[in-house]
């Protein structure tokens, strides 16, 4: 039994790496993100969309380079963005 849940979770629940292009969209998504939020208090923002404070500022700092589509569906009703206008807004910059 053991094995098999070592070889379900390393085979499973494993996410691949991301490629650095997939990481630098996350960081400007965190950047756009973090704009939109201005001097709202970052647990205020969070607890409104639903996440926790540390997932938000991990989205933020672009330790995690990609959220779940239904985090930054809620993270941009709350802020007042679109999802056209995060996507356009989170492109890389140079």
């Amino acid at each position: 039994m053991l094995v098999f849940l070592y070889r379900y979770y390393n085979t499973v629940m494993i996410r691949p790496t991301l490629t650095p292009a997939e990481r630098a969209r996350g960081r400007a998504l965190g950047r756009t993100l973090r704009e939109a939020r201005g001097d709202r208090a970052l647990g205020e923002v969070a607890y409104a969309a639903g996440v926790s404070p540390e997932t938000l500022r991990k989205i933020e700092t672009g330790r995690i380079a990609a959220p779940a589509f239904f985090t930054v569906a809620s993270l941009c009703r709350v802020l007042g963005l679109s999802i056209a206008e995060l996507a356009a807004d989170a492109s890389p910059r140079p």
